[in-house]
């Protein structure tokens, strides 16, 4: 996973340097450089879960690199790494008779994905998604009040899942929304997640 995106940061950034110093020669009707480099965080929100009685806490969060290559200005094509967490909490029972549990699950994607945007302007929305692997593995930890607790780490394996997304990019901000779809894991639950995203990209600007 690291040597994976060591890769896509050093090609990426190897893109972005070439596009800057390159000249709008064969391509002098594009507004923008064909190559750019997304670095994005993000906001995820698991699915629901069935519990006991108790409160039930859920958050997590996403971590995105993804090159792209412009076929033109209104279209990109790039490859998304994503890495997520989810994390759920649960607790049960009151005063020497409390328990609880906790659960994070890790996911990995590698995905291809085309981005289409919708004006040429300063402010530039657009509609996407992609498709491709993701890699699921839940860490799970559970107490109680007296003292006992237990641990373990489960891998769920691989599948193949999509996200369609939308955003806008303004300057060299990006912001995005996306719904990823991976149906059930192997315990029948399921592993969709909403993601929102924010950060910058390098290269892909206007040219000058």
């Amino acid at each position: 996973m690291k040597k994976l995106i060591l890769i896509a940061m050093l090609s990426g950034l190897s893109l972005m340097a070439a596009a800057q110093s390159s000249t709008p020669s064969t391509s002098s009707e594009s507004k923008f450089h064909k190559f750019k480099f997304d670095l994005t965080i993000g906001y995820a929100i698991p699915p629901s879960t069935s519990t006991s009685a108790g409160d039930n806490i859920k958050a997590g969060a996403t971590f995105v690199l993804e090159p792209h290559y412009r076929l033109g200005d209104g279209v990109a094509l790039g490859f998304r790494l994503q890495g997520a967490a989810l994390a759920y909490g649960n607790t049960s029972g009151s005063g020497t008779g409390t328990s609880g549990s906790a659960q994070v699950s890790a996911i990995y994607s590698y995905t291809p994905t085309l981005d289409l945007y919708l004006a040429n302007g300063g402010f530039r929305p657009f509609i996407g998604g992609g498709a491709g692997l993701y890699y699921q593995g839940s860490i799970g930890v559970s107490g109680s009040s007296q003292g006992t607790s237990n641990t373990g780490y489960v891998s769920l394996g691989s599948k193949f899942g999509f996200f369609p997304r939308a955003g806008f990019e303004i300057g060299h901000f990006r912001i995005s929304a996306e719904y990823n779809v991976l149906g059930n894991d192997v315990n029948g639950n399921s592993s969709n997640y909403a993601a929102f995203n924010l950060g910058f990209f390098f290269g892909g600007g206007r040219r000058h």
